[in-house]
């Protein structure tokens, strides 16, 4: 029982205390450059999380095979593996979200979030917890993608998941699907939840 806290604990850590984009402020390049429509967020969350699960195992199973002075590169290939592998299939099976998100796919190699996990967590820690705590950050960043994607895709276009939700008189922003769309956004959002956690803090010590 004790145990299944202990996962449910790590698993919500990811999504909530320690979301990797609204707390952590890590992957931040993907963040602002996908979530100009909610298809792509969703697109590349899942692929991100996929990547941070299968990776996480792996570096748990070998962290006492791989030698200290090599484990970076050790992880780093791993990690390119499993972004090769979810590459193909998305070429394969979804081409045209493949074609729209672009090299951000082959870019999931460099995410600082997935190489953090495998460093600070996966090669400490066994695998079970190792595939919670990768599936966690996963959810987590999927969820922060598809927050902003919601709010830049509907100021922005006027549309949800591609699908109008306003009448002929609505006037997109279209700054929203622009950078400083994305910026704006993007602090918008981080500055609600430093505020509802800092509440939500003082209320637990009260």
């Amino acid at each position: 029982m004790a145990r299944r806290r202990n996962l449910v604990k790590l698993f919500t850590s990811g999504i909530i205390e320690n979301n990797p984009t609204f707390v952590q402020l890590l992957g931040m390049c993907p963040t602002l450059a996908v979530t100009t429509s909610l298809e792509n967020a969703v697109g590349m969350g899942l692929a991100a999380t996929a990547v941070l699960a299968c990776s996480n195992v792996v570096v748990s199973l070998l962290r006492k095979f791989i030698p200290q002075k090599v484990r970076i590169a050790a992880y780093v290939v791993i990690i390119a593996s499993f972004v090769t592998i979810i590459d193909l299939l998305m070429q394969a099976m979804l081409p045209a979200l493949s074609k729209s998100l672009g090299l951000y796919i082959p870019l999931i190699v460099v995410n600082c979030i997935i190489l953090a996990r495998a460093e600070s967590f996966a090669s400490k820690n066994a695998v079970i917890p190792s595939f919670v705590d990768g599936l966690s950050m996963g959810v987590g960043f999927t969820l922060a993608l598809c927050a902003i994607a919601i709010v830049r895709e509907i100021l922005g276009n006027g549309t949800l998941y591609g699908f109008k939700i306003f009448g002929e008189a609505f006037t997109p922003a279209s700054i929203m699907v622009l950078a400083p769309g994305g910026f704006l956004t993007l602090g918008l959002i981080i500055a609600l939840v430093q505020f509802l956690r800092q509440k939500a803090e003082r209320k637990e010590k009260n």
